[in-house]
């Protein structure tokens, strides 16, 4: 027999609060309390924004504080002339290849350790936490040696590889988390249906991790795209340098091009920008989630 649901009363109109009733912290707070730290604070955050794109747009030798004439001479000059163009590719690069290798691997160590139980699992966890502690310098000895024996020294490949090391541990323990958010029992409903493991997690599980994958691969991405330290050590050619270095190569013991710095400084800023623009949804989502149990 179908049975009818009876349509949900309507509510009544919001009714003042009672004298015995407890008002919220939110309401009993003034609005300007609220929101005038909140826009010091974006002042204070947006000022150092203005002052890069005035030095990169306002012609060279100018002193006014508002960029005009405008020119675009700063941004021609980095890109043709200082080889800007070849650093953005090769940032590019880098970061595209940490990002696939970087997730790819995580995501086979992270299914590892939120679906399976083995020896010595917690004490892998707790390794793989204590690596986080680690400076990326201290793993510089070590690597120039790995890669000089692998003959990768000036290798676009040896600075993804270094990113991809030095970006996994994190990336398996926010990977895993997620995952055991996924019920065990889709996977087991997938087994029954005949599809192997392999089957099941791609069919099932992968869909799900979206939010997961693309917070750990944007992570893996800016920071291969933002980092100094690897490029400047494995990377002797100029035409392989990476942006980073790129804008060291603008300062000298001398003297500083404040323009082209601020010009180069932009480049390097909008890609990331743009990234986080298209995926902040999905990077909250995923950090959230990947946080909650592990």
């Amino acid at each position: 027999m179908i049975t009818e649901i009876a349509p949900a009363p309507e509510k009544a109109a919001a009714e003042p609060a009672r004298p015995g009733q407890k008002r919220r912290a939110w309401d009993e707070v003034p609005r300007w309390q609220i929101y005038v730290p909140l826009s010091i604070y974006l002042l204070f955050t947006l000022i150092p924004f203005y002052w890069i794109l005035l030095f990169a747009l306002r012609p060279a030798g100018s002193t006014s504080l508002v960029p005009w004439p405008m020119t675009f001479e700063h941004f021609e000059k980095v890109w043709t002339e200082r080889s800007f163009g070849t650093y953005f590719a090769n940032s590019v690069y880098v970061g595209l290849a940490t990002l696939a290798l970087t997730t790819v691997v995580a995501l086979a160590g992270g299914y590892a350790l939120a679906r399976f139980d083995f020896r010595l699992k917690r004490g892998f966890m707790l390794a793989l936490l204590c690596s986080q502690f680690v400076p990326g310098a201290l793993l510089l000895v070590p690597l120039f040696q790995i890669f000089a024996k692998l003959s990768m020294i000036n290798s676009l490949g040896s600075v993804v590889l270094a990113e991809t090391v030095f970006q996994l541990p994190l990336s398996m323990i926010l990977i895993s988390g997620f995952i055991r958010n996924v019920p065990y029992s889709l996977e087991e409903a997938a087994w029954v249906d005949g599809c192997n493991r392999l089957t099941a997690f791609r069919i099932v599980v992968l869909p799900l991790l979206r939010p997961g994958l693309i917070a750990v691969g944007s992570f893996a991405f800016v920071h291969a795209w933002n980092h100094f330290l690897f490029a400047l050590m494995f990377l002797s050619d100029q035409s392989k340098q990476t942006i980073p270095v790129g804008l060291n190569t603008l300062m000298s013991a001398d003297s500083v091009d404040l323009g082209a710095l601020a010009a180069g400084g932009i480049i390097a800023a909008v890609p990331v920008v743009i990234v986080f623009a298209f995926i902040q949804k999905w990077l909250i989502t995923g950090f959230s989630a990947g946080a909650v149990k592990g």
